[in-house]
């Protein structure tokens, strides 16, 4: 087992796997647990007859990284191929695993290949020999590679035999909102239970792994807190101005203005205001929310971005008001605008973590080498933007040769990036033509960035696999790991107690694989146990959805907008595309919005592309998208954020996902849709 040069830690995890057993390699970041996962599977390839692979991924842009950097150059002796979104392969799924040694693909489309029915697109689970499942702590609820698992763990009981072997790669399980030992224990349990197997780490050589993977030294950058902000104080006088001009009896009970738990009450308000087609209060909770993440963005970055949110906000709006609320609205901030921008220009209240952060980055970069390589983790794609700004525009940081990019994830509107772009990006932060990149959570895991030789979480509240992640990327000797906080705050409270979480998953680990190494039996039938009942648990979550998808019959169901509450469709009118986009099938439908600007992915699709955005032709709310589908049909794919159900009992539902719709959703059936325009093809 001396081939690919593996270190002997790795040779001691992948041991069991190599002897054909289902196991989860739990290994930190940059342990080399991907380059373990290819010894797996090109002993695999060698050793089984009729082979066949398939290595998943939760995220499209590991599709290709595996590919070329992983896999590809050791199993040259096999037909391997990665399968990605625009891949014309996907088109022909089930003819290329049958074709190929190997295949990488995200486990969405494996996922949607099991449920296809056509010849050329379907396989069955039976059709693999190893499944090599990346990150595999996201097994859990209603992600793609539970549902793959669930399909698993139900053959399995049913007593199939040629289920393929499992190997789950992951640095932390984590404890799963777990507290306590016994929560963490059953929680990895659970994962175990979900991937059917047992999880391994290294017990013989910790002291190799721990001088491959060195820990960055971790420092708490704490700051006290700004013994004045007027420009809060400013922001929160305009809230309770709102708050005031809402109907006494209608106010739920709102907690402090700037925290997640006020983001959470006036989200409630809103979902009372949509559902009671009462538009002062679902308006009032959209500024309401929108004051609250400019709360958000003062105590992170500067006033003058807060204010600039506030402003990019009411320029969207501007000429448009529909009713007296969006005059007061509009008419509050318009009133105070002048006196913001005032204060947000007085440098005297600024963010001292500005200062603390500003002090963290010229230690580093003031004098180093020219290698020297930072990532500073923030929370929204607003809050890199921010900081960005803030960074090239700062002389003392741009004196140290600080050279900073930001990195988000793929998505919609102006913050996203592409994943070539994001390519682009880290390729540069290898070339050392970018030494700072400015991420959101995107960079935490899979991603392939260089090794750091500091990272800072700044303003983050998040959970212990994800501070393990960003910590990981600290790798470089004598690597830093900076927290940059006010004193006293939730996110100092929350990495104190994500340290704790940290050593509780080792612990629970421990004490999981002590279990099934002395008493394998127990193991077993705790594991079997959590796999029966997490199988009658879907079956009676798919009935009662099943029977409130059929409360109603489409024709019973109105669509309104949720912006003005006009009535624009029935439930008769909407059609779903492959499980996934919902499209309006009425023409009439187009006399109800005004399109926009054109909508471009950075991908290509099978059977339809983007067209327009649509809003409501009343209040300007977001529809979603026009689509051109089979390059004929034109037709509205709608966001059911953007709309509210009315039953037969006069009862607004405001469901999040499709699957929640209180009625049954037909497929598309395109031959019937041409037919129905009546068109004159002579």
């Amino acid at each position: 087992m001396a081939d690919l040069n593996l270190r002997d830690y790795q040779l001691e995890v992948v041991r069991r796997a190599v002897a054909r057993e289902n196991i989860i390699i739990w290994l930190p970041t940059g342990g080399g647990k991907t380059r373990a996962a290819v010894f797996v599977a090109k002993r695999h390839l060698e050793t089984t007859p009729n082979a066949k692979v398939a290595v998943l991924v939760n995220k499209v842009h590991l599709v290709d990284q595996h590919f070329n950097n992983e896999f590809r150059e050791p199993l040259k002796a096999y037909t391997v191929l990665p399968i990605s979104g625009d891949s014309e392969e996907k088109n022909f799924f089930g003819c290329v695993v049958r074709d190929s040694d190997m295949i990488i693909c995200t486990a969405q489309i494996l996922q949607n290949a099991l449920t296809r029915t056509e010849e050329e697109k379907h396989v069955e689970l039976t059709d693999f020999t190893l499944l090599i499942i990346d990150e595999c702590h996201h097994t859990h609820k209603e992600s793609p590679y539970n549902k793959i698992m669930a399909q698993y763990v139900k053959m399995k009981i049913k007593g199939e035999r040629r289920l393929p072997q499992i190997l789950g790669l992951t640095a932390s399980p984590g404890t799963g909102g777990g507290k306590t030992l016994e929560g963490a224990v059953n929680h990895v349990l659970e994962i175990c239970a979900n991937l059917d197997s047992v999880i391994v780490s290294t017990e013989n050589y910790k002291p190799e792994l721990t001088q491959v993977v060195p820990r960055p030294m971790k420092r708490y950058d704490i700051v006290d807190r700004r013994p004045l902000d007027p420009f809060a104080d400013h922001l929160k006088r305009m809230m309770e101005m709102i708050h005031g001009f809402m109907p006494a009896e209608e106010l739920i009970s709102f907690r402090m203005f700037g925290t997640q738990e006020y983001e959470a009450d006036v989200v409630q308000l809103r979902k009372i205001g949509e559902e009671t087609e009462n538009r002062l209060l679902s308006q009032c909770g959209i500024h309401l929310r929108k004051y609250n993440d400019a709360l958000f963005i003062n105590d992170t970055v500067r006033m003058v971005d807060a204010l600039r949110v506030l402003e990019e906000f009411y320029e969207s709006k501007e000429g448009f008001a529909l009713d007296g609320t969006d005059l007061f609205l509009a008419g509050l901030f318009e009133a105070n605008h002048v006196e913001l921008k005032f204060l947000a220009e007085d440098t005297g209240f600024e963010n001292p973590k500005l200062v603390r952060l500003e002090q963290a980055l010229l230690e580093q970069f003031k004098g180093a080498a020219k290698c020297t390589k930072c990532i500073i983790f923030s929370k929204t794609r607003q809050g890199t933007r921010c900081l960005l700004d803030w960074v090239c525009t700062n002389p003392r940081l741009m004196d140290a040769d600080i050279k900073a990019a930001p990195l988000v994830g793929a998505g919609t509107g102006d913050t996203h990036m592409t994943q070539n772009k994001q390519k682009d990006t880290i390729s540069m932060f290898r070339d050392n033509k970018y030494n700072l990149l400015i991420s959101t959570s995107v960079a935490e895991e899979g991603l392939d960035i260089p090794e750091c030789n500091m990272v800072v979480r700044y303003g983050l509240l998040t959970n212990e696999i994800a501070q393990q992640q960003a910590r990981g990327r600290a790798r470089a000797q004598d690597s830093v790991y900076s927290v940059v906080a006010t004193e006293g705050s939730r996110e100092v409270r929350r990495e104190k107690i994500n340290e704790y979480l940290e050593e509780l998953t080792s612990d629970a680990v421990a004490q999981v694989q002590r279990m099934e190494r002395e008493d394998r039996q127990t193991y077993r039938r705790k594991i079997t146990e959590l796999q029966h009942a997490a199988v009658i648990g879907r079956a009676m979550e798919e009935q009662t959805r099943d029977r409130a998808r059929h409360r109603f019959t489409a024709a019973q169901v109105q669509l309104s907008c949720r912006g003005c509450f006009t009535v624009v469709a029935r439930g008769t009118d909407i059609s779903v595309i492959e499980n996934s986009h919902h499209v309006i099938v009425n023409p009439a439908f187009k006399d109800h919005y005004t399109v926009g600007g054109p909508i471009y992915f950075d991908r290509r699709f099978e059977d339809w592309e983007p067209g327009r955005k649509i809003s409501c032709a009343i209040c300007r709310k977001d529809w979603g998208m026009e689509i051109k589908f089979k390059k004929a049909a034109i037709l509205p794919c709608i966001s059911i954020s953007s709309f509210s159900f009315k039953t037969p009992q006069d009862t607004l539902k405001s469901p999040k996902k499709w699957k929640d719709v209180p009625f049954p959703v037909e497929e598309f059936d395109f031959l019937k849709y041409v037919e129905s325009l009546d068109l004159d093809l002579d």
